[in-house]
């Protein structure tokens, strides 16, 4: 494909098919087909065919660059045989001091391998649309071309342009007078140099363009030290299985989706996720493909492989978001789909216009010609996808994952984020905040006895407690006669006393009564909506343990930045009225709906939108799949469910609430790409074609403004490849 019309022609090819529904997409060269269970894709392909393409299916390794690189090095040889050829031309043609006594010949030979070997590629493609009854951006470019040379040889070899001794000035414009006696071929190779050239650097840039997907399918680790019989076979990473243990040793990439079984190591996830920090793993805890061990050795028992694996995930959002179209884009290629014809018909109307009112055939076809070049629809083409394509790649490096281009246009209108409590705004972890000493003991003592007991339960509170005193204390003493008493807490021997730990009701009904002091701790921690947790001791209570889910460092500035783009936070949660207004008041949130259930999640949604409100939702649980679903946008923490993870529009792989503000901000940044592009595209060819049209524009010098075009849209797109995360602006805490 060449230009937009190119695909919006492949595209209604096959949306004639029964049961087919595609989009082409030129910048990333692949057409998004949806068909019937069990079409035979060999039809689709047919069905190009006949339309005068070529086309395969994909793959899901990385495309070959050899094939890339080579329509790249061919296109490059054109270039350098056109820079050669075409620069001498075009000097003898401007400069009258530089033409000597036979130039013109000298002019035809030069210019004659530009025409017929730099330009095939148009004349080939012009002839092959010609062949199917269609017109395209090769069209108008091969017409041109062909036309001045054609007029040029006509003027050489029967005209008066032959003769010797002529001399020939280069004109901004097209003259009314003159004739036979005139040359083009500075137009004809000056056209094809600039249009060559702009394709080469368009083609380039689009490589460029689409280098964080080919990126992201390189990611993976090729082979795999797999464990059987307690020995390490070192296999194909497509030959291991679910269920499979292997071993990844520091520095290796992890070789799938897994749960770690033995060691422990930092992980370094920064190229799935933007986080630059390792996160540190052990047994149990979950690891993803395509990850780097940075520390010590490792054994994995695979859980996901193939086509399932996280990595696979993101390069097929990554490839859906960068192939689909937003509605923009198809406005667009309408437009570039009629335009060629259009233009067609405006460059002879032109030729007939100038010719009724007196010209000379040569300037007429000077302006006609003039027409044809200037209004190539490529910029126009290329405005929207390009944008696409390198905000949805830079996207991906940041850790954010789009599901389509529309995704990108509904971020524009968004005013209001509904954020998720738990898991979203906080840790989701329940974590010791506070350790209150009674009279008659000390802080160490309390920390030590009560994690020692609440190491030997399972209970999100008591394994909180056991963490934080191991944090503190390091190793704790043995627990015996461990017992659970139902509702109420637990107790156990702890190096010969007997401890208990749990609610007041427990300490109590052993004669173990809070002093005032303890009494009033405990009720200004439950009044902030955390939990306080007794302790007691040879007859006395002797202190009081708060724990409480806590606040993620990087939730406030989040919450800050999401104000300054103009978004208000809501504050979504099941939680009850007093944690939920705390954690608000901590971050920063003014409005704050609490105590709903997960349906009742989606009327609150439902409730903000009827007030006239564009709503953002960013969640991570089950919980909050139908309301990520309801919402105008969804946003999905990426350390959350599959099924939230499935219900979003974008998928936060960081679990850093600041993501959000980064995938708002890039979508908005994209947008603006694009109607820059549009607003280029579009303008540049309404002003043109006029001045063409009327005599006032060369037609070489339409050619390069054409292609200068092109470079400027790719250009334009490509600066979005800076775009920086707002996590290095702020600090956090």
């Amino acid at each position: 494909m060449t230009c937009a019309s190119c695909a919006l022609r492949i595209e209604k090819k096959l949306n004639k098919l029964d049961g087919v529904d595609a989009q082409v997409n030129y910048a990333t060269e692949t057409a998004a087909v949806t068909v019937p269970a069990g079409y035979d894709p060999r039809a689709l392909i047919a069905e190009v065919e006949k339309a005068g393409y070529t086309a395969a299916l994909p793959r899901r390794e990385p495309p070959p660059e050899t094939a890339e690189a080579a329509d790249l090095a061919t296109l490059r040889a054109r270039l350098v045989a056109a820079i050669v050829l075409a620069v001498p031309v075009i000097a003898m043609a401007m400069v009258p001091a530089l033409q000597f006594r036979h130039w013109q010949w000298a002019s035809l030979v030069l210019a004659t391998p530009v025409i017929v070997w730099a330009g095939r590629p148009f004349h080939a493609a012009a002839w092959a649309n010609l062949k199917h009854g269609a017109a395209t951006m090769d069209t108008l470019v091969s017409v041109g071309t062909l036309s001045a040379y054609l007029w040029s040889l006509y003027a050489l070899l029967f005209g008066t342009a032959g003769r010797a001794g002529l001399r020939h000035g280069f004109e901004l414009t097209a003259t009314r007078g003159g004739g036979a006696g005139h040359l083009y071929f500075e137009v004809a190779a000056g056209v094809t140099l600039f249009v060559l050239g702009g394709r080469y650097f368009e083609k380039r840039s689009k490589r460029r363009a689409g280098a964080a997907l080919r990126a992201l399918l390189q990611l993976g680790a090729k082979d795999v030290a797999v464990l059987r019989d307690g020995t390490e076979t070192r296999v194909p990473v497509d030959r291991l299985g679910i269920g499979d243990e292997f071993v990844v040793r520091p520095g290796e990439k992890i070789a799938t989706d897994g749960t770690v079984v033995s060691g422990s190591s930092a992980v370094d996830a920064s190229m799935l996720t933007g986080e630059s920090v390792p996160v540190e793993v052990g047994a149990g805890d979950p690891v993803t493909g395509a990850t780097v061990n940075a520390g010590g050795r490792l054994v994995v028992r695979a859980t996901r492989v193939g086509d399932d694996t996280q990595l696979a995930q993101m390069a097929r959002l990554v490839e859906a978001a960068q192939s689909g179209r937003a509605q923009v884009q198809r406005l667009a290629d309408r437009i570039a789909g009629v335009f060629v014809p259009v233009v067609i018909v405006l460059a002879a109307a032109t030729l007939a216009i100038w010719l009724a009112t007196g010209a000379s055939l040569a300037a007429a076809l000077t302006a006609a010609v003039a027409v044809l070049i200037i209004a190539c629809p490529c910029a126009l083409g290329l405005a929207t996808p390009t944008a696409l394509l390198v905000g949805s790649g830079r996207a991906a490096q940041l850790g954010v994952l789009i599901k389509g281009p529309e995704v990108l246009e509904s971020t524009r209108q968004v005013d209001t984020v509904v954020l998720d409590k738990t898991g979203t705004v906080t840790t989701g972890k329940m974590a010791l905040v506070d350790v209150i000493a009674g009279p008659h003991t000390d802080r160490e003592t309390l920390l030590r006895y009560a994690g020692a007991v609440e190491d030997a339960s399972e209970h999100p509170v008591a394994q909180a407690i056991a963490r934080a005193a191991k944090a503190e204390l390091g190793n704790l003493p043995a627990a015996r006669d461990f017992a659970n008493v139902g509702g109420q807490g637990v107790h156990a021997v702890v190096d010969g006393r007997w401890v208990a730990v749990g609610r007041e009701s427990l300490l109590a009904d052993r004669g173990q009564h809070l002093g005032a002091e303890l009494s009033a701790a405990k009720t200004r921690a439950e009044r902030d909506g955390k939990t306080a947790v007794a302790v007691g001791w040879d007859g006395r209570a002797r202190g009081i343990l708060v724990v409480a889910d806590t606040v993620k460092p990087t939730s406030a500035p989040a919450i800050r930045q999401l104000r300054r783009l103009g978004l208000t936070p809501v504050l979504l949660t099941g939680d009850n009225e007093t944690v939920a207004q705390r954690i608000a008041d901590e971050v920063g949130i003014a409005q704050v709906i609490a105590e709903v259930l997960p349906a009742d999640k989606v009327a609150a949604v439902q409730r903000l939108q009827a007030e006239g409100r564009v709503v953002a939702m960013v969640g991570d649980g089950v919980n909050d799949a139908a309301a990520l679903a309801a919402a105008d946008l969804g946003l999905a923490m990426g350390t959350g469910t599959d099924v939230a993870i499935e219900a979003a529009d974008l998928t936060l792989m960081r679990g850093d609430l600041r993501a959000a503000v980064d995938a708002i901000r890039l979508s908005r940044r994209t947008q603006r790409t694009i109607k820059t592009n549009l607003f280029w595209a579009f303008g540049y060819n309404v002003a043109a074609i006029p001045l063409a049209a009327l005599g006032l524009l060369n037609p070489m010098l339409a050619g390069a403004a054409m292609a200068l075009s092109s470079v400027f849209v790719v250009g334009n797109s490509l600066r979005l490849r800076s775009f920086a995360s707002t996590m290095r602006d702020e600090p956090v805490g």
